[in-house]
């Protein structure tokens, strides 16, 4: 069995990134593939802990290295618990944010650097790279909106506030989105940018076209060759 392929999608919040994610599962689903989801922090007991303290807007919340170290240990515990072995069944793993979201928000808007992040992931994380991520791109100013709406509607419907990276100053989403943009440009052969300014299904239409094709691609090149036995002088 081939190794599966492994999806993460970003995006500052209120990108659209979660919505876009659940339907590209259903359609690949639909089709027969072996699916995982997971989102980051979250996706396994320890880490659904994790996210409760981080996001969590009644909580003064960590110092950012201490932040920064908790993200960590919850990656690398959904890397163990569910990606790793999603990825060796041969599954489409597809994360909702990964490595990319820590080098943003805590390197770019807590402004701790890339570097520390970058060492971080090669020493906690195997230094495991997405064979494609998704970076979901809306205006600024829409994207934020988005993100303070659909909070509340949480927060009104089951009482969970996960808010508290939504309610720090806009300086520190600039500096966040302008890290995402840094991002792009450095890993361009893995990160595809999206346009989130269309609506839901032209951007969808957008991420299934670019699945299909590096699917396609990966898919071909992991066939097996046959190998050639002899050389061209050998009857």
């Amino acid at each position: 069995m081939s190794r599966g392929f492994f999806i993460t999608f970003e995006g500052l919040d209120g990108s659209g990134k979660s919505t876009q994610l659940k339907k590209l599962a259903r359609v690949l689903q639909e089709r027969g593939e072996r699916v995982t989801v997971t989102r980051q922090p979250g996706g396994t007991p320890l880490g659904d802990r994790i996210r409760s303290l981080l996001l969590d807007s009644r909580n003064d919340g960590p110092a950012p290295s201490a932040e920064l170290a908790m993200m960590f240990a919850d990656r690398a515990q959904s890397i163990q618990q569910v990606i790793a072995p999603a990825l060796e069944r041969g599954d489409i793993v597809l994360c909702d944010r990964f490595t990319d979201s820590t080098e943003a928000y805590q390197g770019g808007g807590r402004q701790l650097g890339s570097a520390m992040v970058r060492t971080l992931h090669a020493t906690l994380c195997g230094d495991l790279q997405p064979d494609l991520t998704l970076l979901l791109m809306p205006p600024f100013e829409e994207s934020l909106e988005r993100a303070r709406r659909r909070n509340q509607r949480v927060l009104d419907h089951t009482g969970k506030d996960e808010n508290r990276f939504e309610r720090l100053d806009q300086e520190f989403f600039r500096r966040t989105d302008a890290m995402y943009r840094t991002i792009a440009e450095r890993e361009s052969l893995r990160v595809v940018v999206i346009d989130g300014k269309a609506g839901i299904e032209e951007v969808f239409g957008s991420i299934l076209g670019t699945v299909d094709e590096r699917l396609r691609a990966f898919r071909h090149e992991s066939e097996v060759t046959v190998p050639v036995h002899g050389n061209a002088d050998t009857p």
